[in-house]
């Protein structure tokens, strides 16, 4: 680590080279797309679709598909040029802090951890709704108490499957980064398969009436829409986190990012298509419109089928959420702005274990307790203020450092750049003024953290940087 003489404490710089890392370097493209595909394609495509579909754009909920996703590949350009020209663990946290300094790196890298902690917990939370229907299916029912976040007037407690599943993830996730890679290369395989055959079969029980009106509530729909399945497209920049666990990262990360978010955008267009074609859209907001798409139209059995595979992407969603929360802490503990616990590596799974257990009891909490809908939107928020960065980082990175080497490079910049993050501030205009409150309040307890602990035990800390010499 570097800063560049003169600088302002506030915002020393890393330097753009990193040392040896302590993680295994075992992933390739196919693990990274895997990876990919596996964090978008899951609560969006299954849970989310019928309630923006009834609630915002109708019909039209795949011209929110499409701008959420355009938005989205123009960030996922700017992601693909800071990975293949900083390729280390912490995804926007660490291309922050070698664009713009070590405070907007810490204000980034507090959102990420809302990001992926809230997202984790809202996965969890969609993933126990799909699980206590399937078992009510068999006929098995939990006590009341244990089946929803904390709401004493329905009589609900703590989501417990919830809880459960969080846990379950973290273990797995401590076994080793190359065996959990495997496990979700699995699922996604199984996920993408239900996908195919509710393509496969709802496209024989489209009725285009259904689609009349296209825009009952207008293109102002549409944008609401976006800004509510963007959740749908969270998952692509958790690929950057794994920089160091890949083999040739200038090479693959880009080519991970890409691609896993050009499959998911094909498959969530032709899917929001058909189900808004199968089912009137002022009848899909339910907690699962994909499944209940074919209760519709009497297809039952494969509905059962569309439920499984449902959890079974859920669960790739959070695993992917969980372990790029725990390589954000990690980056984060090892260059001093958070506690060292974070960075410790277990040395028979190559892991970040003690970080990982943290980590999952915290999104447990949350899961267990907090309602879906708010985890959503802070969720949303977050990514859309890491896009944002990152988007102007590639033009400011372009100035200040022009002859970094760089595997990837955005085309037509500044312009894509630019329409990136007018992009993502356009939707975070579309959220909730409760939602501004309360991310606005993570950020102010942020910078109280930094500056009681961060700053001081920053590796760039003056007084760090002497003790090495």
């Amino acid at each position: 680590m570097s800063t560049t003489k003169g600088q302002s404490s506030l915002f020393r710089r890393k330097a753009i080279k990193e040392g040896p890392s302590n993680l295994k370097r075992v992933l390739g493209p196919l693990d990274l797309t895997t990876l990919g595909v596996g964090a978008i394609i899951g609560t969006g495509i299954f849970v989310l679709t019928g309630v923006a579909a009834a609630k915002y754009a109708g019909p039209g909920l795949v011209l929110s598909f499409l701008l959420a996703g355009i938005i989205c590949a123009f960030a996922a350009l700017c992601y693909s040029e800071f990975a293949s020209s900083v390729p280390a663990s912490g995804s926007a946290y660490t291309y922050s802090y070698t664009t713009f300094g070590e405070l907007i790196a810490w204000i980034l890298g507090w959102d990420l951890i809302l990001e992926y902690g809230f997202a984790s917990a809202a996965v969890a939370s969609g993933w126990s709704g799909y699980f206590q229907s399937l078992l009510s299916g068999i006929g098995i029912q939990l006590p009341h108490a244990l089946t929803g976040a904390f709401n004493p007037d329905k009589g609900t407690y703590v989501d417990i499957t919830a809880v459960l599943i969080t846990l379950i993830i973290a273990t797995l996730l401590t076994r080793g980064v190359k065996e959990a890679t495997r496990a979700n290369g699995i699922m996604v395989g199984i996920k993408l398969l239900v996908v195919l055959i509710f393509i496969g079969v709802g496209v024989f029980y489209v009725k285009p009436d259904n689609w009349h009106p296209f825009l009952p509530f207008g293109f102002g729909g549409v944008t609401a829409g976006a800004a509510t399945v963007f959740f749908a497209y969270i998952g692509f920049d958790a690929v950057s986190t794994a920089a160091e666990e890949v083999k040739e990262p200038q090479r693959n990360l880009p080519i991970g990012i890409i691609a896993s978010l050009a499959i998911c955008t094909v498959l969530y267009i032709v899917v929001s298509l058909i189900l808004t074609g199968i089912v009137p859209y002022n009848l899909l907001n339910v907690s699962d419109p994909v499944a209940f798409a074919l209760e519709f139209v009497n297809m039952n059995g494969i509905a059962w089928i569309i439920s499984l595979g449902a959890i079974t992407g859920i669960t790739t969603v959070l695993l992917v959420m969980m372990y790029g929360q725990t390589r954000l802490l990690y980056s984060m503990s090892r260059d001093g702005l958070l506690s060292p616990t974070f960075s410790k590596v277990s040395g028979k799974s190559g892991t970040p274990a003690a970080g990982t257990w943290i980590s999952a009891v915290v999104i447990a909490f949350f899961a267990g307790l907090i309602p879906l809908d708010h985890l959503a939107e802070l969720t949303n928020i977050g990514t859309l203020f890491a896009f944002t960065v990152v988007s102007i980082g590639v033009i400011v990175l372009r100035r200040s450092q022009p002859d970094l080497q760089r595997g990837f490079r955005v085309p037509l910049v500044p312009l894509i750049p630019i329409l990136s993050a007018v992009g993502c501030v356009y939707l975070m205009f579309q959220l909730k003024a409760l939602t501004w409150y309360t991310f606005l309040i993570w950020l102010v307890i942020g910078l109280a953290v930094y500056f009681s602990y961060g700053r001081r035990h920053s590796l760039l800390h003056p007084e760090n940087v002497l003790k090495k010499y």
